[in-house]
């Protein structure tokens, strides 16, 4: 009986492909978000006909009014699961590291339900991570594992 519910619940799954970053100012603040209340990192779907990086850039423009976002390089790869609309969702997120230069104006997304943009210090991490997910916890701490910074 397990075995097909898993098979059932892996047939009924609906997998997304997805990318984002982590975008980092001058000054190597991290942008975050307010999303249905918890922080987050910007992130979003891969549209038909463009690469994993167009997309990470794409949404980082959309979500945050942001421009001219450097890519940088793949810090690495989520997957986590949720309900939507009753489906069962997959959703692979790959995550780079970006650079926003110059002062910025900061434009939430409304119609994504992201109420609230912020750049967080470093030293600031810890408070926003405690109310966020645990996929975005993971790839923000490999992120400065890359950068040899502690929190």
């Amino acid at each position: 009986m397990f075995l097909f519910s898993l098979y059932k619940y892996k047939s009924m799954t609906e997998k997304i492909m997805a990318a984002g970053g982590i975008v980092a100012n001058e000054e190597g603040a991290i942008l975050f978000m307010f999303r249905r209340g918890k922080w987050d990192l910007p992130k979003g779907k891969l549209d038909e006909g463009e690469t994993l990086e167009q997309c990470a850039v794409r949404e980082i423009e959309e979500e945050t009014g942001l421009r001219n976002v450097e890519l940088g390089s793949l810090i690495g790869t989520t997957i986590h699961h949720y309900t939507e609309h009753g489906k069962n969702i997959e959703k692979e997120t790959h995550w780079y590291s970006m650079e926003a230069r110059g002062n910025q104006q900061l434009v939430p997304q409304t119609e994504e339900d992201i109420s609230e943009l912020k750049w967080v210090a470093k030293r600031e991490l810890g408070e926003y991570l405690e109310n966020s997910y645990n996929n975005i916890v993971e790839i923000v701490e490999r992120y400065l594992a890359d950068l040899n910074i502690t929190k």
